[in-house]
């Protein structure tokens, strides 16, 4: 499949599982006694309620329409009931269907991090932090998110929280208890990536991986849900503070526009903090074991990652 046929099966696909979640009754279409073939709105009757001709609407869901207007979007983005996130996300896909458009994408993703934000994880010593970049690669963390997010660094290459998730799902269960809600988000920040950068190689490689190595992926998958990183809550059960939930807050890095900083931030004085305290103990403990049993000079003293 070529780039074009590519975006334009993105579209299909996408308006396609919109328009399924939307019962006729819903959208204040009268009852019908025949048995329905689809699931949800047909195409006409997207193309009735939004004011356009079912002709129209056919050629658009086929990514085959020659420059929508904003009218036009809008008023299928009502009738389809698009958030903000699905909203902006059929913008950039109908975008890539301009051969311009494609064109001005294939700009390098960068994932390197600046020295400024590792300064700056560093100086956050009593909060996990952690830089991802869109295709959830952990780019770095500080001492305390390695040891909050520990079973995912143990992933041979570059941690990255997708694969985590996908194909050590045993390891992954026992971390997250709310396994089903964080697949189902990771998914739908991928699909968001993958409308930003259809272009992105490593990003096709995932998506390839993950699919063929795993039936959950592949049906979250085709729902074609889209949401945004932002801030939220995360429950971990980890081994030395047990069962905690975290609140987070997302940070877009400017000068890496494909990078976020997620830092996980309990209140002062809460049982969060009070256990992330403990985690920030018992990493300090371990640090002076490490240095009392430095290996003599000119030797490896061990194989622990550097930020």
């Amino acid at each position: 499949m070529d780039e074009k046929e590519s975006a334009r099966a993105a579209v299909r696909d996408f308006l396609t599982t919109r328009r399924a979640r939307i019962a006729p009754t819903d959208a204040g279409l009268p009852t019908q006694s025949t048995r329905r073939r689809v699931k949800g709105l047909r195409r006409e009757e997207v193309a009735l309620l939004a004011g356009v001709s079912p002709e129209y609407y056919v050629r658009l869901e086929r990514g085959q329409a020659t420059g929508p207007s904003a009218q036009v979007v809008d008023a299928v983005a009502d009738v389809l009931r698009l958030d903000d996130d699905e909203r902006a996300h059929l913008d950039r896909l109908l975008a890539a269907l301009t051969p311009a458009s494609r064109k001005r994408r294939r700009s390098a993703l960068k994932d390197s991090v600046n020295p400024g934000i590792r300064v700056l994880l560093d100086s956050m010593d009593h909060l996990p932090a952690v830089v991802f970049n869109g295709r959830l690669d952990i780019l770095a963390a500080n001492t305390l998110g390695r040891t909050l997010l520990a079973p995912v660094f143990d992933l041979p290459g570059r941690p990255n929280s997708a694969r985590f998730l996908f194909l050590n799902e045993s390891r992954a269960r026992e971390l997250f208890p709310a396994w089903d809600r964080i697949t189902a988000d990771t998914v739908a920040t991928l699909r968001i990536e993958a409308g930003l950068h259809p272009d992105d190689p490593d990003l096709a490689e995932l998506i390839g991986q993950l699919a063929t190595l795993s039936a959950e992926f592949r049906k979250r998958w085709a729902t074609n849900d889209v949401r945004a990183a932002r801030a939220g809550s995360k429950t971990f059960r980890h081994p030395l503070i047990g069962e905690i939930t975290l609140p987070y807050e997302t940070l877009r890095i400017d000068a890496a526009s494909n990078q976020i900083i997620s830092v996980y931030t309990p209140r002062p004085g809460t049982p969060e903090a009070d256990a992330l305290r403990l985690l920030v103990s018992w990493d300090a403990d371990n640090q002076r074991n490490d240095n009392s049993t430095a290996a003599p000079r000119g030797r490896n003293p061990g194989n622990k990652p550097e930020l």
